[in-house]
């Protein structure tokens, strides 16, 4: 089983469940929605080019389009760069960066001049079968395979941090934090509620709004919301290390 594939495998049972909410942009998917746009994506993705191996420079800020550009480069077979736009890369998602002199396939979030839209990849078929394996994300000099992706997420797993029905509450700004704590919450069949560099206040609202059951987020806000019935407080730096 390869990463997506393990993050998207609660979709079969969760079906038309809440799998993310994102507060900022007020977007929200099921497991089946985000299952059908990881794939439908990376069949798009595969048509404009992408081939297994190929990096794919990804600069997102944390939230669902980070999700899905992750999770379809790596059904597509290629490798996820977390590097701005550099000659090593295939192909780049950015949220509206676009280069006029960039001759490579960049696909922006919001709407940009000169630039594809992430969401034109969603038209057409979808790409049924991810990689069996091979390299997946690019971490500086070092590249983890689809099988070290699956292995750190299992090992977190054993843990019992996060399980099937819980709300989390994600304060999480570094990507890389955040995709191994949405990797972790949705193979475990939890609802992700991501709310960026959300106030004391804030988080209050929201975990009553959204009935969360485990908060994620810095430590500093973490101790302030300790002890609060019905939470468990994780600290974000358990998701820091690395694979």
């Amino acid at each position: 089983m390869t990463w997506t594939e393990l993050v998207l495998s609660a979709t079969p049972e969760r079906g038309d469940r809440l799998a993310v909410t994102e507060v900022r942009t007020g977007e929200v998917l099921s497991y089946a929605a985000l299952s059908r746009r990881v794939t439908q994506a990376a069949a798009g993705l595969r048509r404009r080019g992408l081939r297994p191996g190929d990096r794919v420079s990804i600069d997102l800020p944390p939230g669902i389009a980070l999700l899905l550009a992750v999770h379809s480069v790596s059904w597509a077979g290629g490798v996820v760069s977390f590097a701005r736009p550099n000659g090593l890369a295939r192909m780049a998602v950015t949220y509206n960066r676009f280069d006029a002199e960039e001759t490579r396939p960049v696909f922006t979030v919001e709407p940009t001049p000169g630039a594809s839209t992430f969401a034109e990849l969603y038209t057409g078929d979808s790409l049924e079968f991810g990689p069996i394996a091979g390299p997946a994300l690019a971490l500086g000099d070092r590249v983890l395979s689809q099988a070290d992706l699956t292995d750190d997420l299992r090992r977190m797993a054993k843990g019992g941090m996060i399980g099937r029905g819980d709300v989390v509450l994600a304060a999480v700004s570094d990507p890389m934090r955040l995709l191994r704590l949405l990797g972790l919450a949705l193979m475990s069949g939890a609802h992700v509620v991501l709310a960026y560099e959300p106030t004391l206040i804030g988080c209050r609202v929201l975990m009553s709004e959204h009935r969360a059951t485990v908060m994620v987020g810095p430590p500093d806000l973490g101790r302030r919301l300790a002890g609060q019935r019905g939470i468990r407080v994780v600290d974000e730096m358990v998701f820091s290390q690395r694979p």
